[in-house]
């Protein structure tokens, strides 16, 4: 059995975090990731697509059991309770909320949906991790010590995981550039971001994990080696059998080949995409019209023209229709390493077991002397 801190604080049998990949509805994964034995996500993001794209918000709606005409508080609690119906006895799940200044008012929507399903004392046993992402997590420490929930954070960089520690976050959550969709401003990768961040911050009360490039049992190890708690891993999810992405989505990271990945402006600031035509002119006008994407120094929306922003929606309502010369669709570069759609079950207990044998055969393969 691979137990580990997380495994230990959480209640869940594998270190391993489906993460929740908003915008885009991730209700039924979640649902399959916990029921697997990992810590399952949902997205809380989708709402703020109500107006700006209608498709994903239907599906979202869809996928929560909502209605398109419910307000987002109603929404967030259909899906919270979705997902406590649909899941195992024992198992945990969470949400993934985005707490950036700019969408606040559909974080503190979030929060009070959270507030008002875990007032169940059985549903509150069960979801109990939040997962902040995309801001300063030190605003919404008083909403975590009230709920008494386990609290992680998403985050690039050194900064951010020293204002972790401050605000009494549990479990840092350390983003490498590899990972898909939205990234950071500075490309600081897992293999040093990491280390740096377990070295810095991990001690008795403080658990590191790690995300970005992280797909299976060699990743998973690595990972465990460098001293993380457990990884969490959102590419490798999206392409599963029980994932609610669209089939174009999900063939597009199958499909993806060496290097198949690129960097290019998102809505937020840059993200990573997968190598598609619309893709490829996105990037080639993000150099020209936001080179900081490229460079490492933020701009925003007054800088740029508003073209590049909205590419992001349009490339993405293209992919869920189905348009495959206007698809963009967001991926990590672990993209390339992808070749099935398994069934999430079956894909966690084949990592799990073969992480347990590299870690048995490092100590017979690797022999230091005295």
């Amino acid at each position: 059995m691979l137990k580990t801190r997380l495994t230990e604080l959480v209640g869940i049998k594998y270190p391993i975090i489906q993460a929740g990949m908003g915008p885009f509805p991730v209700t039924s994964l979640c649902i399959a990731a916990a029921n697997a034995g990992c810590l399952g996500l949902c997205s809380t993001f989708g709402t703020t697509s109500r107006k700006s794209n209608p498709v994903v918000f239907e599906d979202f709606c869809k996928q929560a059991h909502a209605e398109l005409d419910d307000d987002d508080v109603t929404i967030f609690k259909k899906m919270f309770t979705r997902i406590y119906n649909e899941t195992n006895e024992g198992t945990v799940f969470g949400a993934n909320v985005m707490v950036s200044a700019e969408v606040r008012e559909n974080a503190a929507n979030v929060m009070k949906a959270i507030k008002e399903v875990r007032q169940d004392p059985a549903v509150a046993e069960r979801f109990k991790v939040l997962v902040t992402t995309a801001g300063d997590p030190v605003p919404w420490a008083g909403f975590v010590k009230e709920q008494g929930m386990i609290w992680m954070h998403v985050f690039p960089g050194v900064r951010t995981a020293a204002r972790c520690k401050k605000a009494g976050v549990q479990v840092l959550i350390a983003s490498g550039h590899e990972g898909g969709f939205h990234t950071a401003w500075q490309p600081v990768h897992s293999m040093t971001l990491l280390p740096d961040i377990v070295e810095k911050f991990s001690d008795e009360s403080t658990l590191v994990c790690g995300t970005g490039g992280y797909c299976d049992a060699k990743t998973l190890a690595a990972a465990l080696a460098m001293g993380a708690d457990g990884v969490q891993m959102g590419t490798r999810f999206l392409a599963t059998e029980e994932s609610d992405f669209c089939d174009l989505w999900k063939k597009l990271v199958l499909d993806c080949g060496d290097g198949g990945t690129l960097i290019a402006r998102g809505f937020v600031g840059p993200a990573r995409w997968l190598r598609t035509p619309a893709a490829q002119q996105h990037a080639y006008n993000t150099a020209k019209d936001a080179p900081g994407s490229y460079v490492g120094v933020p701009d925003d929306f007054s800088k740029i023209p508003m073209d590049l922003l909205v590419a992001e929606r349009i490339g993405v309502a293209a992919t869920y229709k189905g348009e495959v010369e206007n698809a963009m669709a967001g991926a990590g570069e672990c993209a390339q390493r992808i070749t099935d759609l398994p069934r999430c079950t079956d894909m966690v207990r084949k990592i799990a077991a073969e992480t347990e044998d590299i870690l048995r055969s490092l100590k017979d393969k690797y022999v230091c002397d005295n």
